[in-house]
């Protein structure tokens, strides 16, 4: 690459103004800096360090061409900053902007952590083919069967453009293929000789590539030296370093460590290494107690130790001290390490180099964005150059230099990467996925040279790795997944006979010095005890070998080349037989070993390369499959008789024959007996083989005549005689009869291990790989041997000749165990002789369609149900999802808890075979009688379920259907119902498993017929057994057996059947007259029952008849009395004693009162969502939820679907006050009492529990419903209060006289609140006056209500005294009369606010919102109501109107301006600076007769108060952009507002000039609509209340359903509206009053006005995005934490107001608050005592309250409808990984949830349901 320049067009950047005199070898700074650099920083790495290094770095690698990488000059880099970044940032030479479009270049993104990637199982290669997010957005994927994942660690690349990567295009706008053909496999086929000589040199430059830039020649030697030396570094610092973490036991082994160091000083390091076991905590901990940090120090150390991978703790010269600090960290199993601070010191230094390089793959040499790769490229493919040459070198470098002698630099650092931290590790990955990206022949290179060091990586990840999932080991998957790649590497480096030999080797533990012997012994033996078998870590190296062999260059080599089935069957071999079982007779097991998971675990590891092997030979020709199967069927011979002592002889012995005599022939069979020999579950030989003889096109007679072969007999028995077939079948057969044998409970004593084999055998996921591939090979031989032999064979190996010879007893198997064997033995012969999946060789698609449809005959099921019945590799297939599309209809979910499902359609159940072969005996009969049942509906009277003919159309296995011809299968046949029957008739009934026998018996004649029924026909009756009875004689007696009716209709199909062929037979046998009469007399039967029922049914029908008129007459007495009664006396039981609640005992409602910061005040921003909320908020609105589930493709394409901007509210901006709820469950006081005693007996006696209420809050849980409550509630009917009926006008005359004629009251005077707000004292919750009732000795108290207001002033009380900071009104000072939160405001009218926000948008035509309230929440409204007015009793007690006449003076007084003006009230707080809903609830439970007349005046000041608050908004957000003015919509309602507005602002010059200002800008359309907005809340909640109080008195109004709801609301409350108020001079009068005294005041003056709306639209929770993967699209600007300013590792979204918080994070933890996390802290913030989030990567919502808390299914679905249980990640991929969709209903019932004050319910009923010590964070 040196000579670039001279062949390729740059666009000339010009060499540097003024060069400065630089000295020849550029090397002459950096080289002197860094090796001096250990010493003179005193070992001491700072971050001043780092960035002396980079400058270093940055000032060789350029020289004096700084300005051909920097935007000036002479500018240089900022300190600590790389160039990547200040490119990035100034967008230097377009380094911001995307990249050009350039056809055939692959794209190469490299994922991030915590970036989202894509998979395409309809486009991809395979499952390692992934899409970054900009790509996969750019292309069309809708209806796709597309995977997402989360990355978890950097280092993987995007492959959109790589055309080795997809089976079709996927037409990417950002990566077109090029106009030339797709990369040649050819280029890859060099030779052995060629292929190590891949040197950096030889690689041609990036072909194409359009941005290229003349590059000086000093400047490119330069960059090349600058870049060889920086490898050279870290590789010889690494030379030194240790692979593994260990502690020298003493001071002597310390020094003796190899060391760099030229002065061998004494100043050690001790350096901590991270893990994945030890949390924060104990680190900190141990880092504290060992090393006397402060927890601020270990703190940081910890993080560092988590995001670097290392840290250095201590540095000392005093060794003694540090080797003790290093052995107690290391008794926890945590790394540690103590070396020379010279050697750590260079280490540190290397990880800066890494990250310099990893910086340069980012960075762009003016326009030109590869060619710093290419330079990287070259020096890590050209070979080392050591500085201090190959002298002094420790051992193991020695060692490898002689093994790999043509090494370069890149293997030393494959070779190296364990000695490294996981940060560097992953910088190196990235470097290394950069320089794949390049060119097709860098990726070759690369290849080979990981190829080459591939069996020394193998062993440092499987033996001495500490951190295996950052090993280089992974970078596998980039390159053995890429065909042409994967031929090269097969080709030349010999890899997959080094992958074969390593496992031979591991699993032999033939393991030396942490090294894989190689080449492996070939004697040795497995010990399934052994270290490797207990490791996990094999399970990639089998996942190497497979992704290798997958490709279809490599599959076509392994069929061509024969040594590869060879050596495959050699390691198959080693696994033959292995963890053998014996039946424990007559003991129990001793010990139950575990060590049969591992053995499962390693052969099905095989088993799945094993399917790839077979599957390879598709590309064979018959005679390299013939060799194939030759080759494999030998070293099974060998094997299995003992000829290579492979199989341990102690436990099986010589393949032996015995002759048996089966109806009149005798057969040599092999003597074997299950019960006392050793039985292997795992024949991996016979697996292969299975595997072969599936390519039955290539087995056809017709290809096989071209070898001189006449068919697959021939083949297997030109080498191999029968006795040797049936030896190969025997060991399959004998683990089929064992799993019969223990199902059937044979092998009981053998414990819980066996039976844990038996489901790993036959689990759905895993069965084809093993017992299907058994039951093909026995299938198999009914094709190469006499049916007969093999029949014979089975039943001699299930031990039942006897049974199927008509003899019953046996000398093993007891009562239902013999005929449980015989049910077993059959279901093996319905499989052989019918099953045609691999006989006819069903394509996948075609695999899959029956098996989907298989799994979904027995009923509807979930997705995750369908696929755990289905087997994995038909799952992973791509055709999977489209077939289910095909075969079911899906049914989405609807409602919250729903899932969805999918059914099976009508029209395919005529596919479903009941006997499919991986149906058990339950679920086979489960299907029948789904098919009967469907089959009845379609009209069939006697439904019969026939088997479909196999219809295999060529191949060996078309004379399959010979092997019904066999009188063996005739006899199994006849004496499969012979005993029955014979059973059935000695026993009185079934005998066990009898019908199931007779299932399978009569299916079998069925399968016979429909495949050979002529032939069958005739042995039928030609073959006679017992007493001369042949198979016809049977079935006709079981035609008619009163035992087995069922079993009719099928005996009948089959005599019709027969009859075709023998009917004289069949009609000499067959009873028809009986059949007849047999139906005649089923009919009678019927008649007579439904006679009988009939019968008793008119005789029920006349005693009710009778009843009545007996008793009618009391019934009416009955009704006519309780007319008298208007109200029920009692209601309802007490749900604690059940007793009657009435008068006779005090009882009330279980409620709970909250600390709330729902309510939202009006931000100060554009209206425009105002101005598009709904006139009518009591109709149904729900714009949040407009799309459909699962989501269309229009929905998808909104911009809301990817929507990353959360926030709906910022956190704080919000009203605090109390919401009172109850759950509609009275208790008596006594009983409430009770119960509150035995919660505190259940907290002391459950200590350590998370218990779901807290005693000092006073909560409780209901018994019933289990909500959470702290407040017993009055409970009453409504008061039997009439209006008054006066005209207003008259009214306020009447009251004005009223007080005019009334005296001083000095107790109401004292009673007022001092500041002159008008508010009364005994009100205030923190009142210092007030005198709980229970204390009280007066006798006229009563005592049972007081009781109730005590348990709200309390709750009230408390919260009041912690939430001053969070309430702005104006309040007496703790202490003074009146203090605290002024509970008409803050309890009834923040409590009436909530319910009427939470009815927004929710209602049905011809209703108000006063329709939609609850019974619950009537009551409740009604029992606050009845506290308040006890309150006020009690402060005129001894008054006999309990003071009401006073208090309704003070009211008047409040809302008349002349009186609150007057020097004789002492009200000097202006009106329209209140609330005039707490007037109208005080007027509630003072007055509630004159309810009407107060609701006209509040409204009139709430008119005005809005006036006042929407000039102070408008006028500060004048930039509104303003909109064509609509015409006016409500002039009846509001008449002329521009008037109305200026006579409530005439008396503040300030505020009357805002507000032309306001009308100029706006028009009076626009202020018209948000004057009805900003009201219509008012009226609203007005109409709760006066509905909850005197539900007579405010009936709904009829109206059109046109009317809007503020007319009808205003008509309903008898409010005059304001377009009359020029007609209304009382009401002027008030207006002017209350606008004059506001005018006057300070707040007016200063136009901060004082007043600040609430926010009247439909509320909202937080605007998350449709498709859950855009999250993490941008995630670095929507999911940032506002706190530490990073992108979380795990996110969480606050739902109430938008804002992202750090989950569960160590950056972000309140430390004053017991080490809360930032969800509690921001909870605090925004919600008060509830937060709500959206947990981002685990997919689960998180409930927060008051300290305690849930987890929640996630509002997010698949789009099967279900939720992805959890999002962790691993390795690459999320657990399930399918895209998921925000659900509308689960979205909704978020937030009714929320609406409803519904989270400390949710919270406490979860923590109620569980027992749970470990706190809320483990549930």
């Amino acid at each position: 690459m040196s000579g670039l320049s001279s062949f390729l067009p740059f666009k000339s950047m010009g060499s540097p103004a003024n060069p400065r005199d630089r000295p020849s070898d550029p090397l002459s700074r950096l080289r002197p800096a860094l090796e001096t650099m250990p010493g003179s920083r005193k070992y001491v790495f700072t971050p001043a360090t780092r960035a002396e290094i980079l400058s270093e770095l940055y000032d060789s690698f350029w020289g004096p061409y700084a300005h051909l990488f920097l935007p000036n000059s002479n500018s240089s880099l900022p300190l600590h900053a790389t160039l990547s970044e200040v490119q990035t940032r100034l967008n230097f030479a377009g380094a911001a902007d995307e990249e050009p479009v350039v056809p055939g270049k692959p794209c190469g993104h490299i994922f991030k952590k915590g970036e989202s990637c894509f998979r395409c199982k309809d486009c991809a290669l395979d499952d390692s083919c992934v899409l970054c997010s900009r790509c996969f957005r750019a292309q069309d994927h809708y209806d796709h069967n597309v995977s997402f994942f989360i990355a978890q660690q950097s280092g993987g690349c995007c492959d959109c453009g790589d055309v080795e990567a997809w089976r079709q295009s996927i037409n990417c706008p950002y990566h077109p293929p090029s106009s030339e053909s797709s990369p040649s496999l050819s280029r890859s086929s060099t030779s052995h000789d060629d292929a190590v000589h891949l040197w950096g040199k030889d690689i041609s430059p990036v072909q194409n590539y359009p941005n290229r830039v003349l590059v000086p020649p000093d400047l490119r030697e330069s960059m090349t030296k600058t870049v060889a030396y920086a490898l050279d570094f870290i590789i010889d610092t690494l030379d030194y370093s240790p692979e593994e973490t260990s502690v020298p036991p003493n001071e002597a082994d310390l020094r003796l460590q190899p060391s760099a160091d030229p002065m061998m000083k004494d100043q050690y390091c001790i350096v901590l290494w991270n893990d994945e076991k030890h949390s924060f905590n104990e680190v900190i901990e141990l880092l504290v107690s060992t090393t006397g940090r402060t927890p601020e120090e270990a703190s940081q150390a910890a993080d560092k130790v988590d995001s670097q991978g290392r840290e250095v703790i201590e540095m000392s010269d005093r060794i003694p001290r540090l080797l003790e600090i290093a052995l107690t960290v290391a008794q926890i199993e945590l790394g540690v390490t103590v070396r020379r601070a010279y050697d750590t010191f260079r280490e540190q230094v290397s990880a800066v180099i890494i990250e310099w390089l990893l910086d340069l793959t980012r960075s762009r040499l003016g326009t030109d964005a590869v060619i710093l790769r290419e330079i990287i490229a070259q020096e890590l493919l050209t070979a080392r150059k050591r500085v201090g040459g190959w002298n002094n070198i420790p051992a193991d470098v020695a060692t490898i230099s002689a093994e790999i002698p043509n090494s370069a630099r890149i293997d030393w650092l494959f070779l190296y990467h364990a000695k490294l931290w996981k940060k560097p590790r992953l910088s190196l990955k990235e470097i290394y996925a950069s320089i794949l990206t390049l060119s097709h022949s860098h990726k070759i290179t690369i290849a080979s040279h990981f190829a080459s060091v591939y069996p020394r990586i193998i062993d440092t990840y499987l033996l001495a790795d500490r951190e295996a999932e950052t090993s280089i080991k992974y970078f596998a998957l980039q390159l053995f997944t890429v065909p042409s790649v994967a031929l090269h590497i097969v080709r030349n480096y010999n890899i997959v006979t080094r992958l074969l030999g390593i496992i031979t080797a591991f699993f032999t533990n033939q393991i030396s010095n942490k090294r894989i012997l190689y080449p492996p012994d070939p004697r040795a033996q497995i010990d399934v005890d052994s270290e490797p078998f207990r490791s996990k870590r094999f399970m990639p190296v089998f996942s190497d070998l497979r992704y290798l062999c997958h490709n279809e260059p490599v599959q076509r080599l392994i069929a061509r080349k024969h040594e590869f089935i060879t050596q495959f069957a050699q390691t198959c071999q080693l696994f033959m037989c292995v963890n053998p079982n014996k039946r424990a007779a007559t003991n129990h097991v001793e010990f139950e070993t575990d060590g049969w998971i591992s053995v499962f675990n390693v052969t099905l590891s095989l088993s799945r390369v094993i399917k790839i092997y077979g599957e390879a030979f598709v590309y064979a020709t018959p005679a390299e499959l013939v060799a194939a199967i030759s080759t494999v069927v030998h070293n099974i011979l060998i094997t299995c008789t003992l000829a290579d002592e492979r199989l341990d002889k102690k436990k099986f012995s010589q393949i032996t024959f015995h002759f048996i005599t089966f109806g009149s022939k005798t057969y040599a069979t092999i003597d074997f007996n299950i019960m006392e020999g050793w039985v292997s579950f795992h024949h991996s030989l016979q697996w292969l083989l299975a595997e072969l003889f599936k390519h039955i096109d290539i087995l056809s007679e017709q290809s096989l005549s071209e070898l001189g072969l006449r068919s697959l007999r021939d083949t297997l028995l030109r080498n191999a005689s029968e006795k040797a077939v049936l030896t190969i079948i025997d060991f399959p057969l004998r683990a089929l009869a064992m799993i019969a044998q223990i199902r059937t409970g044979l092998w009981v004593r053998n414990g819980f291990a066996i039976r844990g084999q038996l489901l790993h055998y036959r689990d759905y996921m895993l069965r084809e790989l093993c017992y299907d591939q058994d039951l093909f090979i026995l299938q198999t031989s009914l094709i190469i041997l006499d049916p007969d032999l093999v029949l014979v064979s089975i039943l001699d190996r299930f031990q039942l000749v006897g049974f199927f010879s008509g003899v019953i007893q046996h000398p093993v198997y007891e009562g239902s165990q013999m005929t449980s064997m015989a049910e077993e033995v059959l279901y093996v012969l319905i499989t052989i002789l019918s099953e045609t999946g691999n006989a006819a060789k069903l394509s996948t698609a075609a695999a899959v369609r029956r098996e989907i449809i298989h799994a979904l005959a027995v009923g509807p099921c979930t997705y995750t149900d369908l696929i755990k019945r289905v087997a994995e590799r038909l799952v992973e297939d791509s055709s999977f999802e489209r077939v289910l599309r095909e075969v079911a209809n899906f049914r989405p979910p609807e409602s919250t808890a729903d899932i969805g499902s999918y059914e099976l359609k009508p029209e395919v159940y005529d596919e479903v075979n009941p006997f499919f072969y991986h149906y058990a005996r339950n679920k086979r009969e489960e299907v029948e009688t789904v098919l009967l049942n469907h089959l009845k509906k379609k009209g069939v009277a006697d439904p019969v379920i026939v088997p479909k003919p196999m219809q295999i159309p060529s191949g060996p296995f078309t004379n399959l259907a010979a092997s019904f011809e066999s009188p063996v299968l005739l006899q199994i046949m006849f004496y499969s119902i012979y005993l029955v029957l014979l059973l059935t008739e000695s026993g009185g009934s079934s005998p066990p498993s009898g019908e199931a026998i007779l299932d399978q018996a009569l299916h079998l004649i069925m399968l016979a017929l429909v495949e050979r029924g002529s032939v069958f026909s005739q042995l039928t009756v030609v073959n006679t057994f017992d007493d001369g009875k042949t198979l016809v004689d049977l079935v006709c007696v079981l035609e008619h057996h009163e035992t087995y009716r069922p079993y009719k209709a099928r005996c009948q199909w089959i005599l019709t059947e027969l009859e075709k062929h023998i009917p004289e037979e069949v009609h000499s046998r067959r009873q028809i007259t009986e059949s007849d009469n047999g139906v005649d007399l089923e009919d009678a039967k019927k008649r007579a029952a439904q006679a009988r029922k009939d019968a008793i049914l008119k005789q029920m029908k006349e005693q009710q008849a009778s009843f009545s008129l007996t008793f009618g007459d009391d019934e009416d007495d009955d009704e006519e009395m309780g007319e008298d009664s208007e109200l029920p006396a009692s209601f309802g039981p007490c749900i604690v004693c059940q007793e009657e609640l009435n008068s006779s005992k005090p009882f009330g409602a279980l409620g709970l009162l909250q600390p709330s910061r729902f309510v939202r005040r009006h931000q100060d921003n554009p209206m425009n969502e105002v101005m598009a909320t709904p006139y009518s908020l009591d109709q149904p609105s729900s714009p949040s939820t407009s799309w459909t589930f699962p989501p269309r493709l229009e929905d998808l394409k909104e911009p809301a679907s990817e929507s990353t901007t959360f926030e709906v509210a910022p956190p704080g901006n919000t009203r605090f006050g109390l919401y009172t709820s109850i759950c509609s469950h009275l208790m008596h006081l006594e009983c409430f009492n009770v119960y509150n005693t035995s919660i505190r007996q259940r907290h002391r006696s459950q200590a350590t529990r998370n218990h779901p209420e807290s005693i000092p809050r006073k909560e409780f849980i209901c018994p019933l419903c289990k909500s959470l409550g702290n407040v017993i509630l009055p409970v009453s009917h409504p008061t039997p209060t009439t209006l008054n009926t006066l005209p207003f006008a008259d009214w306020t005359r009447a009251a004005g006289i009223s007080i005019l004629k009334s005296k001083s009251d000095p107790l109401l005077d004292s009673l007022l609140v001092r500041n002159g707000t008008g508010e009364l004292v005994f009100w205030g919750a923190q009142d210092s006056a007030y005198q709980p009732f229970f204390k009280s000795t007066d006798p006229t108290n009563t005592w049972d209500v007081g009781k109730m207001v005590d348990s709200v002033m309390n709750v009230a009380r408390a919260i009041s005294q912690q939430s001053r900071h969070l309430r702005d009104r104006p309040e007496p000072d703790p202490g003074e009369r009146g203090a605290g939160m002024y509970l008409p405001e803050d309890l009834l009218g923040y409590t009436v606010a909530c319910i009427e926000i939470a009815q927004r948008g929710v209602g049905a035509p011809g209703s108000t919102v006063a329709d939609n309230l609850t019974d619950p929440q009537i009551k409740m409204i009604r029992g606050v109501v009845i506290c308040l007015k006890k309150m006020a009793a009690a402060a005129f007690k001894g008054r006999p109107d309990d003071g009401r006449e006073a208090l309704r003076q003070a009211i008047v007084k409040r809302l008349l301006p002349e009186w609150s003006l007057s020097t004789l009230n002492p009200v000097s707080y202006p009106l329209l600076l209140r609330d005039p809903f707490t007037i109208l609830a005080e007027a509630a439970a003072i007055a509630p007769d004159m309810l009407r007349h107060v609701l006209t005046l509040t409204y009139y000041a709430f008119l005005a108060r809005t006036v006042i608050g929407l000039i102070y908004v408008l006028n500060k957000v004048r930039s509104w952009p303003m909109q064509t003015p609509a015409q006016r919509v409500y002039e009846n309602i509001f008449g002329d507002v521009r008037m109305f507005f200026t006579s409530v602002v005439r008396h503040s010059p300030v505020v009357e000039h805002a507000s032309d200002i306001v009308f100029s800008t706006y028009g009076e359309a626009r202020i018209e609509k948000l004057m009805y907005t900003f009201t219509l809340p008012f009226l609203r909640r007005a109409a709760i209340l006066c509905r909850a109080i005197l539900p007579s008195a405010f009936p709904t109004p009829e109206s059109s359903p046109d009317t809007c709801e503020y007319s009808r609301l205003l008509t309903m409350l008898g409010i005059p509206p304001l377009a009359d108020l020029p007609n209304q001079d009382t009401l002027q009068t008030s207006l002017a009053g209350w606008c004059s005294h506001y005018g006057h005041s300070q707040a007016a003056a200063q136009l901060n006005c004082g007043i600040v709306l609430e926010n009247p639209t439909i509320y909202r929770i937080a605007r998350l995005p449709i498709v859950l993967d855009s999250l993490f699209g941008s995630q670095d600007k929507a999911l940032t934490c506002q706190r530490c300013k990073t992108v979380p590792l795990d996110a969480a979204i606050c739902l109430i107001c938008g804002t992202t918080v750090c989950f569960q994070s160590h950056c972000c933890m309140d430390r004053e608050h017991g080490d809360k996390g930032e969800c509690n802290m921001h909870t605090r913030e925004c919600g008060g005592v509830i937060g709500i989030y959206f947990l981002v990567k685990r997919c689960s919502l998180l409930y927060l309250h008051a300290g305690s808390g849930t987890f929640a299914q996630s509002p997010y679905l698949d789009v099967h409808g279900e939720v992805d249980t959890s999002m962790r990640i691993i390795g690459f991929r999320v657990r399930r990984g399918r895209r998921q969709f925000l659900h509308p209903a689960r979205w909704e019932e978020v937030r009714k949830t929320w609406l409803s004050h519904g989270v400390p319910t949710l919270v406490a009923r979860k923590l109620e349901g569980t027992v749970d010590s470990g706190g809320w964070e483990t549930l």
